[in-house]
């Protein structure tokens, strides 16, 4: 499944990635401990007494093959099958007449490697591959959080024009992340020095929130982690766990980057909290406690940065200045628990939210009040699909142009002017429940989708006849013609 889509903006990623060096000791010890591999210890319940050591030896390698097996995306049982054909336990006793070196004509010997045909054909399959790990400069690029069989990862997807116009949409590189993600956000903070970088922040199930280097390959750790576990024991049967200073203290439901303040990360949790983060610093900075149940989403205010919105399970949406964090906020009560908000970006006073129960609804900050007492009504109330609305983003060039993404499958475009939403096109995707939809920046009629199927979709929108005709005056901003 794909729980969580972020584009990254044209140019920014560098053409030919690094690579990164093999994991040190210390480094693998780390990753141990995060959960991603588990090692089996050698007990076994039930008759362990009877094993031998031999037998304990042979379970020990099968069970490392597996685990390994499965972090790598392999069948642990096939695994398990070729070690038992390889008969290692007889290594020692096979036949010593066994030739070493065969006399097959395979083993032909050429004088230079452009005569050896195999080599040809290598050289030919490796250019290709590194014609495909170069990022051009009008290359789109999309990072997908995705879980599947156990293994959670991010997918940096390329998405580029080839010459005949067609689209073509590849798997670029990898990351392997510690813990199922659950929500993610660019940004371009340079963590490492310089001006700017191409980090992604991840939450997941885990408490920590991992900030991965999106220019560096094969990378094994994040290069940086806020909060998080520092330690786990074990008394008895109960566990005991420290968290590091500042941590949440359960699954990390929401993300949102701070544009105006490069170093500033917004964060909602299940654990009620909503947390302000430097990045440059690695440190919380603010922790705000006006929700009383999970927080599943937050927001940046775009035209005033410094105001942000929150979303929860306690049927509530609160926005706050956190230059004034003990300020109570102004707090508008909803009838479901929220699912995602995002801020109208062509107007600073509007924002929108979708709920579990299938409903958006429209706000006009200037008609709220600090007053806990008092209920500002929505603007609007659409009854936008038959499931949980997952997800939802405004176009950021085309003004009132929405879209949805739901449970039931499909995605829907809206026009919302005058507070009088009309569905302009629908669309099943084939991606299944879908959880994560988003507008590219760049190229406003663009939409990725992303869902249970687990494979990333993109949409141009402008294509539908509807959509075309509605937004007409618009269609100059269209930036690509794929149509995937």
């Amino acid at each position: 499944m794909i729980s969580a889509i972020s584009w990254v903006p044209k140019g920014v990623a560098k053409a030919v990635p690094s690579v990164a060096e093999p994991p040190s000791k210390k480094e693998i010890e780390e990753i141990i401990k995060t959960g991603a591999v588990e090692i089996y210890d050698g007990d076994c319940e039930g008759g362990g007494g009877d094993m031998d050591v031999d037998d304990s030896r042979k379970a020990t390698e099968v069970a490392h093959a597996s685990a390994a097996a499965e972090v790598l995306g392999m069948d642990s049982d096939d695994v398990a099958d070729a070690l038992a054909e390889l008969k290692m336990d007889n290594y020692d006793d096979e036949d010593d007449g066994i030739e070493l070196f065969s006399r097959l004509l395979g083993d032909s010997y050429y004088a230079s490697n452009d005569m050896d045909p195999y080599l040809k054909d290598n050289d030919d399959n490796d250019s290709e591959e590194e014609e495909d790990m170069i990022i051009k400069a009008n290359d789109v690029v999309i990072v997908c959080a995705r879980n599947d069989d156990d293994v959670s990862q991010l997918e940096i997807y390329i998405l580029e024009e080839t010459e005949d116009g067609a689209p073509n949409l590849y798997v670029h590189h990898d990351i392997i992340v510690s813990a199922f993600p659950l929500c993610t956000a660019w940004l371009d903070c340079p963590i490492k020095g310089g001006e700017k970088g191409n980090f992604i922040a991840v939450g997941s199930m885990e408490p920590a929130i991992e900030i991965w280097d999106l220019d560096v390959i094969d990378e094994v750790q994040p290069c940086l982690i806020l909060g998080g576990i520092s330690k786990r024991k074990k008394e008895g049967k109960k566990k005991r766990i420290k968290y590091k200073e500042g941590s949440h203290r359960d699954s990390v439901l929401g993300l949102a980057w701070n544009k105006e303040f490069r170093n500033i990360l917004a964060s909602a949790s299940a654990d009620k909290l909503v947390k302000i983060w430097d990045v440059a610093s690695g440190k919380c900075n603010i922790t705000m406690e006006h929700h009383t149940d999970k927080v599943q989403a937050v927001a940046w205010n775009p035209h005033a940065p410094e105001v942000l919105l929150s979303g929860s399970f306690d049927h509530s949406v609160v926005m706050k200045d956190v230059t004034k964090p003990s300020h109570s906020g102004y707090k508008w009560s909803i009838p479901a628990d929220v699912e995602s908000l995002a801020w109208d970006p062509h107007t600073e006073y509007s924002f929108i939210v979708s709920l579990e129960n299938g409903t958006v609804q429209g706000f006009d900050i200037r008609a709220a009040s600090s007053n806990s007492g008092s209920e500002s009504k929505p603007s609007f109330t659409l009854h936008a699909h038959d499931e949980a609305v997952c997800s939802i983003s405004y176009s950021p060039a085309v003004p009132n142009l929405l879209a949805t993404g739901s449970m039931d499958k499909m995605v829907k475009l809206w026009d919302l002017s005058n507070n009088q939403p009309s569905c302009v096109a629908s669309r099943n995707p084939k991606a299944g429940a879908i959880f994560s939809v988003s507008f590219s920046e760049e190229s406003p009629f663009v939409l990725a989708i992303g869902g249970s199927q687990g494979s990333l979709e993109v949409w141009d929108t402008i294509s539908d006849a509807a959509v075309a005709q509605r937004y007409s005056p618009f269609s100059s901003k269209r930036k690509t013609n794929f149509v995937v």
